[in-house]
């Protein structure tokens, strides 16, 4: 999955177990798991608010984008074709 979770970092750096952070976001260990362990479709605004407020850090500190290579390969080639597109040379 191109998002990647670094919540597991930041619980490390701030030496805080899964527990208590749960405890203190307000949601079962079991979801912090989902979220850690990368299994989650989609976080609220109001837990990764809550998130970052417990942890002291920024939104950015537990979210990454990691493309995945056949992805990045397809939507580099996208981007190209649309470049030429709009300078008016047409791909045959």
């Amino acid at each position: 999955m191109p998002i990647v979770v670094d919540i597991d970092v930041m619980l490390a750096r701030r030496k805080m177990a899964v527990g208590t952070l749960a405890e203190r976001v307000g949601v079962t260990p079991a979801n912090i798991a989902v979220l850690k362990n990368g299994r989650a479709k989609a976080v609220r605004f109001t837990t990764l608010e809550a998130l970052c407020e417990v942890l002291r850090c920024q939104p950015g500190d537990l979210l990454r984008f990691e493309p995945d290579t056949a992805v990045d390969t397809e939507l580099s080639s996208d981007v190209a074709v649309a470049s030429l597109d709009r300078d008016g040379v047409r791909e045959t």
